[in-house]
C-alpha cells in the first residue's frame, strides 16, 4: 500500500496525539484542581461501594455496587474562607434524561459532586421528574479521593488539555 506525503504526514500526526492523551489519575485536591484551572478535561469515576450513605445510621443496607462516571465540565471553585468557615472546595453537577431502571418510565438523573481540600466528597443522586421537577429519589454519599493507596471510591483522571 501506497502512501502520499500528505496521508503519511496525517498518520504520523494522528498516531502522535494518542501518545500525548494519556490518561493519568489525580490522586489529591491540589492535582485535580490544578488540571482544572490549565483546562485539561478531567474525569470522576465514583465506586459507590466504597463510600458510605449520609446521614451515616439512615439506612441498614450498604450503598450499591454501582459506579458512574462523567466529565467534569462547568464547575465552581471556592477558596478557603470564600464562604465563612468553610475549608477550600469545588464542585460540580450534571443531569442527564435516562429511562428510569425501576421501570417507570424517564427520569431527570441529577449528580452534584462536592471535593473539599482535604480530599472528602460528598456525591448526592438524584432521580427528578422530567415535567415537574419532583424528586422521585435522593441519596447522598460520602467517600475520598483515591489516592492509589487508600480505599477511597472517588477517582480522577486527566487527559489533557481541552479542545
Amino acid at each position: 500500500m501506497m502512501f502520499g506525503k500528505l496521508q503519511l504526514l496525517v498518520l504520523i500526526c494522528a498516531l502522535g496525539s494518542g501518545v500525548s492523551a494519556q490518561t493519568r489519575q489525580l490522586t489529591h485536591f491540589e492535582e485535580v484542581t490544578g488540571a482544572l484551572f490549565r483546562g485539561e478535561i478531567v474525569r470522576v469515576v465514583i465506586h459507590y461501594a466504597q463510600c458510605v450513605y449520609l446521614p451515616e445510621g439512615s439506612r441498614s443496607e450498604s450503598p450499591p455496587d454501582a459506579v458512574t462516571g462523567m466529565d467534569i465540565d462547568t464547575y465552581e471553585y471556592f477558596a478557603a474562607g470564600a464562604i465563612p468557615g468553610s475549608p477550600a472546595f469545588f464542585v460540580f453537577s450534571q443531569s442527564k434524561l435516562i429511562s428510569n431502571p425501576r421501570g417507570k418510565g424517564f427520569v431527570i438523573n441529577y449528580g452534584k459532586v462536592r471535593v473539599n481540600s482535604d480530599d472528602s466528597v460528598v456525591v448526592t443522586a438524584r432521580y427528578l421528574h422530567p415535567k415537574n421537577h419532583r424528586i422521585l429519589m435522593d441519596e447522598q454519599f460520602r467517600g475520598i479521593l483515591n489516592d492509589g493507596s487508600n480505599q477511597g471510591g472517588i477517582y480522577f483522571y486527566v487527559n489533557g488539555p481541552k479542545r
